[in-house]
């Protein structure tokens, strides 16, 4: 019997070597593993002296040769194979444990310019695992440091079945199909080109999804370290997180991406922001952000682009939130947070990045889009009525204009510079949205700003609004009944403003 091990992880590596010796495999390996092996003590063959040609190219050629293929794709329940083999004198490796170069973990360092991540690109363990794996009838194919002594148990005892060998199969071509995935990705300059190509890592089993009776998992990409969303968020105190956690946390984050500059605290609900509120602290953006909805914040999530100081924290702890999510907090307000035991609260990096494309899955294929990074300039506000907007509607705008984005369609927000005031989100009509956000709002809009996130394609929305006192309107225009809509406008004597931008989420 022989086992060929040829790994850059070199975990489990002294076991498995010692055990397949105790076991009465003989030893073959390349480089760096056969020297270890040798280091244990244990007897080792050289690559070379089974394929009997030299390691060459600096290494690049040393497994692709017939002497190594042969011995793990040979079919022993085949009589022509066996005497194939026999007449080249091919002998047959009955164990193969290959891990790949560290492409990723090449990927991941600071310091890797484009020839070093090209010489980590593994060409014969890939070819070699997937002969074994093609051959798992014959071949005990290992690419797990995890899997090999258990393994090794269930064979000694006999008890290692054709379902188990196929799935030592199975975890090889995933495990290589990640690993040409990632080195598409590193070469693959086209946003969209015509093969799309994912990999991800599982990271943790949720105990179940939207609702109990579905399972649920959370992947992770491999290069999770460039990132600082909610995949890479540190859990400091609380329950395991949910798929609705996980979703929400998320859209909290999006939301919170667009305020670089502000300290802002946002409150989401079923993936809706229901609070946005800014303020020159912490504790001052949250109560904006609580006093733009204090009922549907109940249960809900709160995250904010700043440190959480004892003030914010005694806040916080004063109503039942799922999440709190921050880049920091002082030891006082961590103590005063965790004394809510399933209260989750979570840590995260800045600057928040936003994904370059967005993904969403339907029946049988994925759809693919650049994300949304546009949001409207103050150079993009065109006047439409007779009234101008003044200075603080129009930052008030802008403001308003970075939350309506993060807002199902159709999607109304009505506010101030300062925060939200009401907010209509994911109606079948827009002078639907429109009345729940005023109608929130209430009193508050009064002298406010409604900002919505396509045309309005009737005047009735003006109408609605006019009716609660608000004095500006943004909208994208560019409907065919645009001029009842300036119409209108004028005649309650509203600020009508124009942006050319459509922020449609659904």
């Amino acid at each position: 019997m022989r086992a060929l091990l040829s790994v850059s992880d070199k975990t489990y590596l002294f076991e498995l070597a010692t055990r397949l010796h105790q076991l009465g495999f003989e030893l073959i390996s390349t480089g760096g593993t056969q020297k270890a092996i040798s280091e244990y003590g244990l007897p080792v063959k050289n690559i070379s002296e089974i394929t009997h040609f030299p390691e060459i190219l600096d290494g690049r050629v040393k497994t692709l040769h017939p002497a190594v293929h042969g011995g793990l794709l040979g079919q022993s329940s085949l009589a022509e194979h066996v005497a194939q083999m026999e007449m080249h004198q091919l002998e047959r490796i009955d164990v193969l444990a290959v891990n790949l170069y560290p492409f990723k973990e090449t990927l991941r360092r600071s310091d890797a310019d484009f020839e070093t991540c090209i010489e980590n690109i593994d060409i014969g363990g890939p070819a070699m695992l997937r002969s074994a794996a093609k051959n798992f009838h014959d071949v005990i194919v290992l690419c797990d440091p995890a899997d090999y002594l258990p393994v090794l148990d269930d064979w000694e005892q006999q008890n290692l079945s054709l379902s188990q060998r196929k799935a030592l199969a199975a975890k090889v071509f995933r495990h290589c199909a990640a690993y040409d995935a990632l080195i598409a990705d590193f070469l693959t300059q086209e946003l969209f080109p015509e093969k799309l190509t994912l990999t991800f890592e599982k990271t943790q089993q949720l105990r179940y999804g939207e609702n109990p009776h579905q399972q649920a998992a959370l992947y992770r990409h491999p290069l999770h370290h460039r990132t600082s969303g909610i995949s890479n968020a540190l859990q400091l105190h609380g329950k395991t997180l949910s798929y609705n956690n996980l979703q929400d946390a998320n859209a909290a984050l999006q939301l919170l991406a667009e305020f670089d500059d502000d300290i802002t605290a946002v409150a989401v609900k079923h993936t809706n922001p229901c609070g946005v509120g800014r303020g020159n602290t912490a504790a001052a953006a949250f109560e904006q952000c609580y006093q733009a909805d204090p009922l549907s914040i109940f249960g809900g999530i709160v995250a904010i682009n700043a440190p959480v100081d004892e003030a914010t924290a005694l806040q916080l702890s004063d109503i039942f939130l799922e999440i709190v999510i921050a880049p920091q907090y002082s030891e006082t307000a961590l103590h005063i947070l965790k004394q809510k035991k399933n209260l989750r609260i979570l840590q995260i990096q800045l600057p928040l990045q936003r994904q370059h494309t967005h993904i969403a899955m339907i029946e049988g294929g994925l759809l693919v889009q650049e994300s949304d990074s546009r949001t409207a300039a103050r150079e993009d506000l065109r006047q439409m009525s007779e009234s101008s907007a003044s200075e603080e509607h129009i930052a008030a705008a802008l403001f308003l204009w970075k939350v309506v984005k993060h807002v199902k369609s159709n999607a109304i927000v009505v506010g101030s510079v300062q925060r939200t005031y009401g907010i209509g989100a994911g109606q079948m009509n827009r002078v639907g949205a429109a009345s729940i956000a005023l109608e929130q709002a209430g009193a508050l809009a009064q002298g406010a700003v409604l900002v919505s996130d396509a045309f309005l394609p009737l005047r009735d929305t003006v109408d609605i609004a006019a009716k609660y006192g608000i004095r500006t309107i943004v909208q994208t225009g560019g409907s065919i009944k645009d001029a009842d809509s300036i119409q209108a406008a004028n005649e309650h004597g509203i600020a009508l403003l124009f942006t050319d931008i459509r922020h449609f989420k659904h």
